[in-house]
């Protein structure tokens, strides 16, 4: 376009007024595109000229920058770039640069624009046309994002390698936990052995043997906490199989009959029939529905009644674990999930944390709905094996209903 330009002005007289107009169409039309252009970048630009006074800025560098706009006054559109630009650092530090004739690459600053704070990287570059400077180009790039993923990044593998550490210290305390239990065991055998020596001084032995018991339940309570870290700190060696849920809850349900009767908790199912297949490990989703009856068997100290569902919504199977305890108060349900958060006075705080978890590798979701004195409802999501199309389910969306029901979606911010 520009050739056609210059050899349109060599020719000029000899042009019609027709042809001169569609010149003009023209170089308006291309215009428009470069200015298109410019705008559509994801960086800012700001174009110079050679007294370093602002002839062009596109729509990001104006977002970017507090830039004096066209309703300013029209001698602060003729001052340098560095007089039309709000801010304390960026201002005086394109006024060296540019003065200087020096170039900048990637200089960041903090910058309040709009009512949000961005992490700016500056670049200043000479605009060279035939040898020579005919001005600046200014090169803006928002980088806030760029720095949190990077931030995300170290704290994720500081994490990582807190988490190795950690795993690492627990299997080391699991040995001699193991070793003090089977020493415990055997001074128990031993007293057995000798008991008849012990006639004349049965409290005594009796406070032995009381004293040995109280080990061995500490012991047992340390080993199970040990055991529960390693399982949520180590990489899930997943195995997923189509699988009947249905079928699958029925038998998890039978093996905690006789806990459940013991506790005076009936129990009831609504299965929907038909149920779609699911894609799931048996061994990690039995510890999870069981960890979810536990606690309900927990929170219904009195007995109770536990309700287990299965429905099909969307792309989606649905469990429903139920009861009719305690409730979740609403300043503890933002933390169910988090590690080591327990009401429980011997509670290791793992369990639903192992529960999300396992839902999560599943590429599910779990969620929980509660309201003191009025029991609670654990809600797992499960995709539905697609047999046609495979893609991901849609959003779901709370339920409504006449009486507001507080809701805690499952531990966004701490995945383990």
């Amino acid at each position: 376009m520009r050739q056609l330009i210059k050899r349109a002005l060599q020719k000029l007289n000899k042009l019609s007024s027709e042809q001169v107009r569609e010149l003009l169409v023209s170089a308006a039309d291309e215009i428009d595109r470069l200015e298109t252009v410019l705008d559509s970048l994801r960086e800012g630009v700001l174009v110079c000229d050679e007294e370093h006074c602002l002839i062009m800025a596109n729509r990001r560098a104006k977002r970017y920058l507090p830039i004096f706009g066209d309703d300013e006054k029209s001698e602060k559109n003729k001052s340098p770039v560095w007089g039309m630009i709000r801010d304390e650092k960026v201002s005086p530090f394109l006024k060296h640069v540019l003065e200087s004739g020096d170039k900048a690459l990637d200089r960041e600053f903090y910058v309040e624009h709009a009512n949000q704070l961005r992490l700016l990287s500056l670049s200043v570059l000479p605009l060279v046309r035939n040898g020579h400077v005919s001005g600046s180009l200014i090169h803006i790039e928002d980088i806030t994002e760029k720095r949190r993923r990077e931030s995300r990044m170290r704290r994720m593998e500081s994490l990582a390698s807190l988490t190795t550490m950690a795993a690492g210290v627990a299997h080391e305390i699991k040995n001699p936990l193991g070793s003090l239990s089977i020493h415990v065991q055997l001074i128990q055998k031993a007293l057995n052995a000798h008991k008849e020596q012990f006639v004349e001084h049965t409290a005594l032995y009796n406070t032995f043997e009381n004293y040995l018991g109280i080990i061995n339940e500490e012991i047992d309570r340390l080993n199970h906490i040990v055991v529960d870290f390693l399982f949520a700190v180590r990489p899930m060696d997943m195995e997923p199989m189509e699988g009947d849920v249905n079928a699958f809850l029925k038998e998890t349900l039978d093996f905690v009959s006789f806990e459940l009767e013991e506790n005076n908790i009936e129990w009831n199912v609504d299965f929907q029939e038909d149920l779609p297949l699911v894609c799931f490990d048996e061994r990690y989703m039995k510890q999870a529905t069981l960890n979810l009856i536990k606690n309900a068997i927990a929170a219904m100290p009195e007995g109770g009644v536990l309700s287990i569902k299965t429905a099909v919504k969307d792309s989606e199977a649905i469990i429903t674990v139920a009861d009719t305890g305690e409730g979740i108060s609403e300043e503890n349900l933002p933390k169910i999930f988090e590690p080591y958060f327990t009401t429980k006075a011997t509670g290791s705080g793992l369990g639903l944390t192992l529960v999300y978890k396992i839902i999560h590798e599943h590429k599910g979701e779990i969620t929980v709905k509660s309201k003191p004195g009025n029991g609670a409802s654990f809600i797992i999501n499960l995709p539905i094996v697609q047999k046609d199309l495979r893609s991901l389910p849609e959003p779901r969306k709370a339920d409504s209903g006449d009486e507001p029901i507080v809701e805690w979606k499952g531990m966004e911010n701490h995945e383990i």
